[in-house]
């Protein structure tokens, strides 16, 4: 056992001096300077299992290529879901001056509440109440950005070993998060054939004692799906047979194009509670000021206090999200004119139909029409292909020879597929379209026995 000696070193007979002044001699000996006992001096520094568990399938695929851009053709990035990177979008002046007043005004440079100031979650509350889904302030919870809102989600209604319900082709940052958390994803199908609908018989087929968690992504990255009414309807039914939650993703919100109508998931139920996720990044075009929220949807206690509790606590984590974004967001949500909503809609909703309209003639691909968000999925008709083993090698080459970048849809566990963003200016878009069809056009090849289809 060791001894530890306490020495103590004042003048006279000052009692508090001598305690000011103590010294604590772990070594079992004098104050002396010497050898003292203790483990041997190893290094042993290694990655937490959360880190090691933390995987990007978009990084670890996008990372792994190799391949060079084809030198002689400038390079056209569609892989990319964020709407500002070629300037063509851009956010109205109304936001911008916004975020100018709120900085100006020097109020808000300090520390806010975890969760927001109770202004700026009053104001989201404000935005989104509806007498289907009411909204108080109380139900708000700010986040850094829309991803730390899905994160906050998951981390207060799943344990490690409980397993939660993710679409397949879906956001590659669900099961990232998830696993690493040590979170058991399970994959339903959403149905190409069917503008991509949930397959409703399989996702239920999933649910088990474990199963905490339904996340419903609508309108869809990376399908740029839209749920109908009745569909979605039809999802509630099956969250509210199985008593499970939903995390709604609904970050598109709104983002849909003018002969189709979006319905917030909330509005349609009063006896499933649902935390739906959002933000300003797609709508107002500002992925990078990192505002998202969490609305809490329980109209009938469900949750209780205890998930409002659990998200509160999760939230003191990082102290919430930028104060100047907070200051400015009663000005963005009051003053955006509709006019800049439609004006950025509207060239969405070109842009798709533009490259709906190249890519379904091209032979070996079948493009599927998006009716919002900023995507449009395309199937590869791989037996055309043979030199290429999967939609990777595919879309690499695509890169190699004609320096046009699409994401793989293996991606999003969805193989065979590649993602198109549609965000880019119209003779982008039709340069795009068009290398992408000569590079099919080169590679085709006729499956054995279609040389009539061949010959159409």
């Amino acid at each position: 056992m060791d001894h530890y000696m306490i020495e103590t070193h004042g003048r006279g007979h000052s009692h508090l001096q001598s305690i000011l002044d103590v010294r604590v001699n772990m070594s079992g000996r004098s104050s002396t300077p010497g050898k003292t006992r203790g483990r041997k001096a190893r290094w042993s520094v290694k990655p937490s299992d959360m880190s090691e568990k933390t995987f990007n399938p978009i990084r670890a695929i996008v990372d792994s290529m190799k391949v060079k851009p084809n030198p002689n053709k400038t390079t056209i990035s569609l892989s990319i879901g964020d709407p500002t990177v070629f300037g063509n979008l851009s956010t109205d002046p109304e936001v911008t001056q916004a975020m100018k007043d709120a900085l100006d005004s020097g109020k808000y440079n300090g520390y806010a509440p975890s969760i927001g100031y109770l202004s700026s979650r009053e104001e989201v509350a404000s935005y989104y109440h509806c007498p289907e889904a009411p909204l108080e302030a109380k139900d708000v919870i700010l986040t850094s950005g829309c991803s730390q809102a899905i994160e906050l989600c998951l981390a207060v209604l799943a344990n490690p070993g409980q397993n939660i319900l993710v679409p397949r082709p879906g956001f590659s940052l669900y099961k990232t998060l998830a696993e690493s958390m040590g979170i058991e994803v399970k994959l339903y199908n959403l149905l190409p054939e069917k503008s991509w609908e949930i397959d409703l018989k399989q996702m239920e087929s999933l649910i088990d004692e474990k199963t905490v968690c339904l996340i419903v992504n609508n309108p869809s990255n990376p399908c740029g799906s839209v749920f109908s009414k009745s569909h979605l309807q039809k999802i509630l039914e099956v969250a509210a047979r199985q008593c499970v939650p939903i995390l709604a993703d609904e970050i598109y919100g709104d983002m849909v194009f003018a002969d189709c109508k979006y319905e917030p998931l909330a509005t349609l139920s009063t006896s499933v509670p649902i935390l739906t996720c959002g933000g300003l990044a797609k709508h107002w075009l500002v992925p990078g000021w990192r505002m998202g929220w969490i609305l809490i949807h329980d109209r009938r206690d469900i949750f209780g206090n205890e998930i409002r509790d659990g998200l509160v606590k999760l939230s003191q984590r990082i102290l919430g999200p930028c104060t100047i974004v907070q200051g400015a967001l009663k000005s963005i949500l009051r003053r955006t004119p509709q006019e800049f909503y439609h004006n950025t809609l509207s060239f969405l909703k070109s842009n798709a139909d533009l490259c709906y309209g190249a890519l379904a003639s091209v032979p070996g691909l079948h493009p599927v029409r998006p009716s919002g968000a900023m995507y449009l999925m395309v199937g590869i008709e791989m037996e055309h292909f043979p030199e290429f083993e999967n939609d990777v090698e595919f879309t690499e080459r695509l890169v190699a020879e004609q320096s046009v970048h699409c994401l793989p849809a293996t991606c999003f566990e969805y193989p065979n597929f590649f993602r198109v963003v549609i965000t880019v200016p119209e003779v982008v878009m039709l340069e795009a379209c068009s290398r992408i069809q000569e590079f099919c056009e080169q590679h085709y090849h006729c499956a054995e026995g279609s040389q009539e289809e061949c010959d159409k």
